[in-house]
């Protein structure tokens, strides 16, 4: 049986100071960063609910309009993950 080792501690970023400019810049973008694909994700469904409900109401009648709620519910939990992962990730690196 093999031991089991804690990894070893890593130095977490000290926060940002966000009274200078290009420091305040530098987390903007960084910020921007976090949980991109979730949020980008989210957009993009609900963007084809949009479009889903569209075509229901144009060419596809006998579509069920449960399809693009479903996929517009989906996308807001998307966004909505996006936006408590983004607001922990503030959260912890404010903490340093």
């Amino acid at each position: 049986m093999t031991a089991r080792f804690k990894a070893e501690p890593t130095a977490k970023a000290p926060p940002p100071d966000l009274n200078d400019p290009v420091q305040r810049a530098a987390y903007s973008r960084e910020l921007k960063m976090v949980a991109r694909p979730i949020r980008y994700l989210g957009v993009a469904l609900a963007l084809g609910a949009a479009i889903l409900a569209a075509l229901r109401a144009r060419y596809w009648p006998d579509l069920p309009m449960i399809l693009p709620l479903f996929l517009l519910g989906v996308a807001a939990l998307h966004l909505f993950a996006g936006i408590v992962i983004r607001a922990k990730y503030h959260q912890a690196r404010m903490r340093g």
